[in-house]
C-alpha cells in the first residue's frame, strides 16, 4: 500500500518574514520528489517542518489521511542535512547508535550496517574514525545512517552539494535504490541536472510559495508558470 503525505495551507514565519506562505502539496510513496528553488526560497524550512523539527504557525499535515503533529512526524521521518554531525567514534558506532536505542541485537546491527555501507559504496568502513573520513564519505555515512532507521519519510537537504562527481553519483544511485511504495523521498537541490536525472515529480518553491508541482518531464519541458520557466532558463532575478 502506497503511503501518502499531505500539507494544507502550511505557513511559517521567522519574526516578520514569512518563510512559507500557505504551502499545500501532496506526496505519495513510490516516487522521488525533488524540491527546487533559489536560495532562501523556503526549501530547508519545508523539510524541517516535514521532519517534525519545526512547527508550522498555521496549517495541517496529514499522513495516510490522519492529521499528524510534529512529535509524531519525528517518529516516522528522518532529515539528512547538507552537513551532518558525526560522533568522535568509529563509523560503526555512529551507525549503530540509533539501532541500539531501538533494542536490536548485535548480530542484526552488524548485518544491517554492513548492508547499508555497501549500498553507499563504503564497504569495510566500519572501523574507520568517522570524523577522519572525507566530506563525501561523511555524507554517504549520514545517508547510510538514515537508511538504517527505515523512515517512512526520507528527507534530504542538498545531499550532493559540494561533493565530487563520483560521490554524487553513488549517492544518487543509493537514493534511487530506496524508492518504494512504502516510503516518501523528498530531496532539495540547486542542481537542475540532478533533478532531471532522479526525480519523478518536481516541486518549485519560490518566496515561500509553491508555484508549480508536477511530473519531471512536464516541469522541465512544459512549465506552466512564468517564474518556473525563468528559473529553468537561469533568468530568475533574486
Amino acid at each position: 500500500m502506497s503511503v501518502h503525505l499531505q500539507l494544507e495551507n502550511v505557513t511559517k514565519a521567522f519574526r516578520a518574514v514569512k518563510s512559507l506562505d500557505s504551502v499545500t502539496l501532496d506526496a505519495e510513496g513510490g516516487k522521488i520528489i525533488v524540491l527546487v528553488g533559489v536560495n532562501g526560497a523556503g526549501k530547508t524550512t519545508l523539510l524541517s517542518i516535514l521532519a517534525g523539527l519545526d512547527k508550522p504557525d498555521k496549517g495541517t499535515i496529514r499522513f495516510n489521511g490522519k492529521e499528524i503533529a510534529d512529535g509524531e512526524l519525528r517518529q516516522i521521518a528522518t532529515l539528512v542535512f547538507q552537513r551532518s554531525a558525526m560522533f568522535s567514534r568509529t563509523v560503526y558506532d555512529n551507525l549503530a547508535y540509533g539501532l541500539k536505542l531501538r533494542g536490536q541485537t548485535e548480530p542484526e546491527i552488524k548485518q544491517k550496517i554492513s548492508d547499508a555501507l555497501h549500498s553507499v559504496g563504503l564497504r569495510d568502513f566500519e572501523k574507520r574514525r568517522a570524523k577522519k573520513t572525507s566530506g563525501g564519505e561523511q555524507q554517504r555515512i549520514a545517508l547510510a545512517r538514515a537508511f538504517l532507521l527505515e523512515p517512512k519519510i526520507l528527507l534530504l537537504d542538498e545531499p550532493t552539494a559540494n561533493l565530487d562527481p563520483n560521490s554524487a553519483t553513488i549517492i544518487e544511485k543509493a537514493i534511487l535504490s530506496r524508492k518504494s511504495q512504502e516510503k516518501i523521498i523528498i530531496i532539495s537541490t540547486h542542481n537542475l541536472s540532478q533533478a532531471r536525472r532522479i526525480s519523478d515529480d518536481v516541486i518549485h518553491i519560490h518566496a515561500g510559495e509553491i508555484v508549480e508541482q508536477g511530473n519531471c518531464k512536464d516541469f522541465f519541458n512544459r512549465p506552466k508558470n512564468e517564474i518556473s520557466q525563468k528559473f529553468i532558463n537561469g533568468e530568475l532575478e533574486f
